[in-house]
C-alpha cells in the first residue's frame, strides 16, 4: 500500500487544517488506518486512529476535542480535522496503515503498522 500525505502548512494559533492520506490498494476498508506526529526534536507520537469500518476512532488526550479522524472508503482516503491549533501542535504529520481481518478494530500502537506515508509538516505559528 502506498500512502500519499498532503494538506499541512503554516496556520496562526487558533486555526483549522485539514489532512488527506489517499492510499492506492483497495478494499481500502479492511485496513485500520491512523495518523502520527513528530515534533521538532521529539519521538513520533500517536495522534488519533480510526478501524477499517470508521466505527471506531480513538485519540491522543492531548488532541481530544479538537481533532477528528475519518475516512472515505470509497476515496481511498483518511482525513484529520484539526481545530484550535496550538503552537504544540507543530510536527510532521504522517499517516499509517494495516491490514486487518477485523474492521472494527482501532490500532494505537506504532509497530503494529506496515505502512507509512512520506510525512507533512504542520507549523502553528503567530
Amino acid at each position: 500500500v502506498q500512502l500519499q500525505a498532503s494538506g499541512g502548512g503554516l496556520v496562526q494559533p487558533g486555526g483549522s487544517l485539514r489532512l488527506s492520506c489517499a492510499a492506492s490498494r483497495s478494499p481500502f476498508g479492511t485496513y485500520a488506518m491512523a495518523w502520527f506526529r513528530q515534533p521538532p526534536g521529539k519521538e513520533r507520537e500517536f495522534v488519533a486512529a480510526i478501524s477499517g469500518s470508521g466505527t471506531g476512532t480513538l485519540y491522543a488526550d492531548s488532541v481530544k476535542g479538537r481533532f477528528t479522524i475519518s475516512r472515505d472508503n470509497a476515496k481511498t482516503t483518511v482525513y484529520l480535522q484539526m481545530n484550535s491549533l496550538k503552537p504544540e501542535d507543530t510536527a510532521v504529520y504522517s499517516c499509517a496503515a494495516t491490514r486487518t481481518l477485523n474492521v472494527a478494530r482501532v490500532i494505537q500502537k506504532q509497530s503494529d503498522y506496515d505502512y507509512w506515508g512520506q510525512g507533512t509538516l504542520v507549523t502553528v505559528s503567530s
